[in-house]
C-alpha cells in the first residue's frame, strides 16, 4: 500500500515522426521521472493513448518501460474498458509477474448504473492477482463513480485497495477520504486539486505534468504529507498555469509538447488526437524556461 503514496505518473507513448512508438523516448522519460523523484510508474494509461495502440504496441511500451526502471519503483498497469468479460480474459492472460498493482478504468460509453459499476470490479477483483486501483473518470467514461459504490468495494473485497478519483470534485474527494475504511487510499487523478486532496487525507496523485516537472511536482507532494504548507502552496502556483496548458488543447497532445521542449520525444501524437498548435507550444515553451530559469 505505501508504494503508491506519493507522486505517480501516467506515461505518455512517445512517438516517431512515423507514429510508429519510439523507443528511445520511453526509455528517456522514465529516466527522467525517476531522477526527478516521483514514487512509481503508471503504464498504459489513458495518458499513454492507449485506445490507439496495437496488442504487440502495447507489450513493446510495457517491455521498454520495465527494462528502463530495471525494478527501481513499483510499476502500475493499466487494464480496464467497457466490456467485462474482455477485462476478466485480459486480467487473467496477461503475464503479471512484474507488475505490482493494475489500475482499472470505470467502464465507459454504457452508461451502467452504480450496481452496473459494482459488479463489473466484482469480476475484475475476482480476476485479479494482483492489487487494484479503481479508475473514476467521469469526464471520459460519462459516468460518475458514487462514493458509496467505491466505498463498498473497498470494503467487500481487500484486493481494491485504492481509488484514482478524477471527476474533478473537491467535495466529492473529501467524502471518499472521510468514508474510505482504513488503509484504502483515495489518489488524486486531477493535478489541479492534488495539493487539497492531500491537505484533506489523501495519498497522493497519478498525475500528468508529474512527468514533464517531476522535480517541482513530487517536492510539493512531499512538502504537502510533511505538513510544510508554505513549501507546497508556492510550488503549487508556481506550477498551476502549466497545468491549464497542458490540458487546453486535449491529453496528451500538452504534455508531448512539453517533452518536445525539453528535447526528451517528438511532440507526435495518433488521430484522432492532433498535436498541440504553435500558440499553446509557445505557452508551454516560455512557461518551461521560466520554470528552469
Amino acid at each position: 500500500m505505501k508504494k503508491f503514496i506519493g507522486t505517480g505518473v501516467a506515461l505518455v507513448t512517445p512517438f516517431n515522426a512515423d507514429h510508429s512508438v519510439d523507443v528511445t523516448a520511453l526509455t528517456h522519460i522514465v529516466e527522467h521521472v525517476i531522477q526527478g523523484g516521483i514514487e512509481y510508474l503508471v503504464a498504459l494509461g489513458t495518458t499513454a493513448e492507449n485506445a490507439v495502440l496495437t496488442p504487440e504496441e502495447k507489450q513493446l511500451v510495457v517491455d521498454t518501460i520495465l527494462k528502463a526502471n530495471n525494478k527501481r519503483l513499483p510499476i502500475v498497469l493499466g487494464i480496464g474498458g467497457n466490456n467485462t468479460a474482455a477485462v476478466v480474459n485480459e486480467l487473467k492472460t496477461t503475464n503479471l509477474e512484474a507488475i505490482d498493482a493494475i489500475l482499472s478504468v470505470s467502464p465507459f460509453y454504457n452508461k451502467p448504473t452504480q450496481e452496473g459499476i459494482y459488479q463489473h470490479f466484482k469480476a475484475v477483483s475476482e480476476a485479479s492477482p494482483k492489487p487494484i486501483i479503481i479508475y473514476n473518470v467521469p469526464g471520459r467514461t460519462a459516468s460518475n463513480m458514487l462514493p458509496e459504490t467505491v466505498i463498498r468495494l473497498a470494503n467487500d473485497f481487500d484486493n481494491i485497495i485504492a481509488v484514482k478519483e478524477a471527476a474533478g470534485d473537491i467535495v466529492q474527494a473529501m467524502r471518499l477520504i472521510q468514508l474510505a475504511p482504513k488503509d484504502f487510499l483515495v489518489i488524486s487523478g486531477d493535478d489541479m486539486i492534488t495539493l487539497p486532496m492531500v491537505y484533506a487525507g489523501g495519498a497522493g496523485v497519478i498525475s500528468v505534468i508529474g512527468q514533464g516537472y517531476p522535480k517541482q511536482f513530487s517536492e510539493m507532494v512531499r512538502y504537502a504529507f510533511a505538513g510544510n504548507i508554505s513549501g507546497a502552496n508556492k510550488l503549487h502556483y508556481k506550477i498551476m498555469p502549466a497545468i491549464d496548458y497542458i490540458f487546453e488543447e486535449g491529453n496528451p497532445a500538452g504534455i508531448k509538447a512539453v517533452f518536445e521542449k525539453l528535447g526528451i520525444a517528438t511532440a507526435t501524437v495518433r488521430l484522432p488526437l492532433v498535436e498541440a498548435s504553435q500558440t499553446l507550444k509557445e505557452k508551454l515553451n516560455n512557461f518551461t524556461d521560466q520554470l528552469n530559469s
